[in-house]
């Protein structure tokens, strides 16, 4: 079954990562991994730390002949910054910031130094969950399973619907600084992100991820810790600032009528106008919903269509602006002290949010097909589609 775990501090020597039960098989690079780590470094409104670190992940176990073995598989991130720090002595961090796991971290461990506290909950952390992603998502891909990601939203500047199919959209998002894939949005995110760095401020956003090429039956509606929207929303949650999650058209449903909300219906989310939806097929092809406001769950199992996912990613606590806080040392009401930080890393976060939706699916699809091998888990998918009818017709489409 597939775990993970991740160790390191922000600016110790480096992060490592590892990961059990992969299976053998899958073809699997440095370089690969290295794009992944890429693109979490890019994005417009990003801080100087970006400009120190170029992420690789060192394979250390776990593959052979450009394949994994079977074996755990383990990874080393190098930090360059702690050639900037390992000589310091700095003195202890008494004052907490507002919106951190400072306070909280210090309370729950007895920490005196909030540095211990901010060195292991900084969003560093979230480059060993990238490079354990990219494994995950090397693994669906040899089945037909691909994870996308796009900016929604920055700040209040939002992205129109797109009737685009998910590969385009994608392709598009990946051409923008912002990761939006709408050019003019894109310029108007960026000059918000340049006006929040004038004002000392920082913003926030929404991403969507989705999973496409999804076989259904994955997670299962028999008991509560097995519903795969719950497993997804935990794993979404559990990103730095990351605030929120709905899917499909969550928030949007829950206006709606009860005989509404799951039928064909001409608007989308925030009332914009969508093309008309498909008919149902049935018989010789799978069942189809006419719409996917369901964002391809149902009784917390997914049911064919694509995995449509939105997360609400507050805006980074750290700001130039410095804001009240007290002193823990001397109980002191003060201002906290400014941190290296961004001023807007959703570009970021969504990037992360496809690691961690691509590693529960990934265990997902483990626990429904099983298999060592990468052949015996495409053989096992293979057998489920052919039973039910839906060979060569996962949905891929926007729909």
């Amino acid at each position: 079954m597939w775990r993970f775990l991740t160790a390191g501090e922000s600016h110790g020597p480096g992060l490592t990562v590892l990961l059990d039960g992969v299976p053998a098989g899958i073809p699997l690079s440095e370089e690969a991994i290295a794009e992944d780590l890429r693109r979490r470094q890019s994005g417009y409104g990003r801080g100087g730390r970006m400009l120190i670190e170029r992420d690789r992940a060192e394979l250390r176990g776990g593959v052979a002949h450009g394949v994994t073995t079977g074996a755990p598989i383990a990874m080393w991130i190098e930090n360059r910054d702690w050639a900037n720090w390992k000589d310091k002595n700095p003195p202890p961090i008494t004052v907490p910031r507002p919106g951190h796991a400072d306070l909280s971290g210090a309370l729950k461990f007895g920490h005196r130094d909030l540095r211990i506290v901010g060195e292991r909950s900084s969003a560093r952390e979230t480059t060993a969950r990238v490079a354990a992603g990219a494994v995950a998502k090397a693994f669906l891909a040899q089945l037909g399973i691909h994870v996308y990601s796009h900016v929604v939203a920055i700040g209040e500047v939002e992205a129109g619907p797109y009737d685009l199919e998910w590969e385009e959209l994608f392709r598009r998002a990946e051409a923008s600084e912002v990761r939006c894939a709408d050019p003019a949005t894109t310029e108007r995110m960026k000059a918000r992100i340049d006006a929040a760095k004038r004002a000392g401020e920082s913003l926030g956003g929404i991403f969507e991820v989705a999973a496409v090429g999804l076989p259904p039956g994955l997670g299962s509606y028999t008991q509560w810790d097995r519903k795969l929207d719950g497993l997804l929303a935990q794993a979404i949650l559990s990103i730095n600032a990351i605030k929120g999650v709905e899917f499909g058209e969550g928030f949007a449903v829950a206006r709606l009528p009860g005989t509404v909300a799951p039928a064909p219906h001409p608007r989308g989310a925030g009332g914009a106008q969508r093309p008309p939806p498909p008919p149902p097929r049935g018989g010789g092809g799978r069942p189809m919903r006419t719409s996917n406001r369901a964002g391809g769950l149902e009784g917390g199992t997914t049911n064919g269509e694509p995995l449509v996912l939105r997360a609400a990613m507050k805006p980074i606590a750290t700001t130039v602006t410095r804001q009240d806080s007290v002193d823990l040392a001397t109980g002191t009401e003060t201002k906290m002290e400014y941190q290296r930080s961004d001023v807007c890393a959703v570009p970021a976060a969504a990037v992360v949010g496809e690691a961690m939706v691509a590693l529960v699916l990934a265990r997902a699809v483990q626990e429904k097909f099983g298999g060592d091998h990468l052949d015996e888990t495409r053989a096992a998918v293979a057998h489920f589609l052919a039973a039910r009818g839906w060979v060569g017709d996962l949905a891929t489409s926007r729909g």
